[in-house]
This record gives structure tokens, sequence and C-alpha cells, in this order.
């Protein structure tokens, strides 16, 4: 039987995932969707996407939302609640959300403890995953890990320029880029302190799943100004103004390094001097016996030409993916908590699309 899904979120990442859902020839069907502004409620999912009516309807209300059976909700908000999502396990909806709980156990011991409760009251498993934070900083590392016969450092870099990335809202709200570089650190705001968190999850996922013993993981970042205005949609970046934000969460064992994730992010390509210098997209190193290097670029196309929306948006389409093809594997999971190092391997669940 086919398995019944919630779309809690309709962002960039959340349409992608609707969208997936709804192409879906893997046994998902869409029952519910859940949307945060008044001009989507009551509107149809498929004319969410600008496609024919599917004949299910969106809604603000999360009660309503919650009151449908489902076996799974894929939780996309730019906000999360922890409230939210143990009401969701707690009804008996198992969740995959590509906004936090990547790694419960290393959360707040309050909110572990909460989450943890709702998940054996419902019968049900959480699972966080995406991209960056997710499966590159997660799943391909442990994976690399198997040709290793011991593991020194592990480190997973991630440069990118954010000026053809449409959600300004983020970038300039959220990510606080255009502001002074003095209003830049990892308790700057809400945001910030959650964004960090996050990443600071993923390296704890790593030093837990590899054995590392680290005694600590910390945040730090450096924030460079603009040398010049840039345009960035309907925004102006500032010359004097925030430009450059690169972010190093580090786990250490006796002082040593040994679990990194660092990103070099700009808006207006103004890269510093003083930044180290990856290629564009994600590059992950693990020295130890033996060492090895892998480079990541998502694209929408390597052989046909793709406008930059579409380049842009490939990241949304694989942050959103993951999740969704780990439906099957968590709504099947043990009640508790499944990670990108506990789940079995996921992958497509079209392929080819020849099944």
């Amino acid at each position: 039987m086919a398995l019944r899904i919630i779309a809690w979120g309709t962002g960039a990442v959340g349409r992608e995932a609707l969208a997936a859902i709804l192409d879906s020839r893997a046994g998902l069907e869409l029952v519910g969707v859940k949307v945060h502004s008044e001009d989507k409620d009551g509107v149809d999912a498929g004319t969410l996407l600008g496609r024919a009516p599917v004949g299910v309807l969106a809604s603000v209300d999360s009660a309503a939302v919650l009151a449908v059976e489902a076996d799974c909700v894929v939780y996309t908000p730019r906000l999360t609640s922890v409230d939210e999502v143990c009401a969701i396990l707690a009804s008996g909806k198992n969740v995959v959300t590509t906004a936090f709980l990547f790694h419960p156990n290393r959360i707040r011991l309050r909110d572990r403890d909460r989450v943890l409760a709702a998940c054996l009251r419902g019968g049900t498993s959480v699972h966080g995953s995406g991209l960056n934070p997710g499966n590159l900083s997660g799943v391909l590392p442990l994976a690399l890990s198997g040709m290793s016969r011991t593991v020194d450092e592990v480190k997973l870099q991630e440069r990118a320029d954010w000026s053809a990335y449409d959600s300004t809202a983020i970038t300039f709200e959220n990510m606080r880029f255009g502001r002074p570089v003095d209003e830049i650190s990892p308790t700057a705001s809400d945001f910030l302190a959650f964004n960090s968190s996050i990443f600071t999850e993923h390296v704890w996922l790593l030093a837990d799943a590899l054995h590392a013993g680290v005694d600590e993981v910390t945040a730090t970042v450096d924030a460079v100004a603009a040398k010049r205005d840039h345009e960035i949609f309907d925004h102006v970046l500032r010359a004097g103004t925030t430009a450059g934000q690169r972010w190093n969460w580090v786990g250490r064992r006796g002082g040593r390094p040994l679990v990194e994730i660092e990103t070099l992010w700009t808006v207006g390509n103004e890269y510093p001097g003083h930044w180290p210098k990856p290629q564009h997209g994600w590059t992950l190193t693990i020295e130890g016996d033996p060492s090895m290097r892998a480079h990541f670029l998502s694209l929408a196309s390597f052989k046909r030409d793709a406008s930059m929306v579409e380049h842009v948006n490939a990241a949304n389409v694989a942050t959103a993916m993951q999740v969704v093809n780990a439906i099957p594997a968590v709504c099947a999971a043990a009640p508790g908590f499944a990670t990108g190092a506990t789940l079995p391997l996921v992958r497509s669940l079209i392929g080819f699309g020849n099944a």
C-alpha cells in the first residue's frame, strides 16, 4: 500500500519535495499540505506548483493538517519548532526534515528527551538530512571511511557565492549579509545561533560515528566587508557591510582538530585573499591511511544548457530528495532517532524509472 505523506512547508526546498511526492511512482501518496501564508491557504497542491489541481488543498491550520491520517510528514519550514515536531511524532506520523534534528542525541537535553518521548508515544521515527548539513557532511564521509584503515582528520569545505540565490529573506534577514561585520557571530541572532547549532550537530555526528572521542565542538566566524556596492535582486549590499562569512565548526580532542566543517560564503563574489581557495561546491578531505579527497558539484545538467536559476535550484532538489528518498526506511525504522549514521543506504526510489 502507498505511504500517505503530508508536506509541511512549501518554500524553495518544500516545493521540490512536494513535486517529488506528486510525481512519485514509488508508493508515496500526498494527503495533506501545511502552508504558512494566508495567500496559500485553501489552494490546491498542484496549483501551488503551477500544475493542474490534484485534489489536496493546502491549509494554514496546523491542527487540521495534523488530524489527517498519514504515515510521514516531510517537514521543511524556514523556522522550526520542537513543539510542532513533537506533536507530529506523538500523533503517529514519522518525520523526515531538512531543517534540523540531524543528530538528536547531541541537541539540548530537554529537547532530546521531549522528541524521544514523542517518538515512543507515537511509535514513530525522526530523520534529519539534506545536502549540507546532510549527505555531504554525514553520509558521504562515512561511506568513504569504509575504505580507510585509520582516519586522522575529516574536513568538508563548502564554497559558494549567494548572489544568484533568490531567497533574499534568508540571505539578508536570516544570514545578515549587508549588516555591519561586528553583527555576525554564532550568537548574534536566534537564526545564526540555530544555523550554527545544526552544523555543530553534524560535526558531532561524524565524531560519534567514527569514534573520534572529541572533547568539544567550537563555532567561529570571520565576517568581511564589501569593497563596493552590489545589487542582489531587490537588495543593495552596501560597501563596508558584510559580504563574506567564513564559518568553521571544529571538533577537537586534546586541542587537536579531528572533524571540521568550513563554509566559505560570499555575496557579490568578492573573495578574500586570506581565505582558503577550494573549488566552488563541496570538497571533502579525509586524512588517514589512505588519504582521500572528493569534490562534489550539484548542477541542473552537465550536458544541456541550463539557466543559472536552474543550476541554483539543483541544490534545493538534492536537499529535498535526500529526505524524500529516505521515507520508506524511516517509516520502517524502530521508534526513535534515525540518522545518516544509522539508516541503511538511502538511494533513489525511482532511479532510471524502468521498474
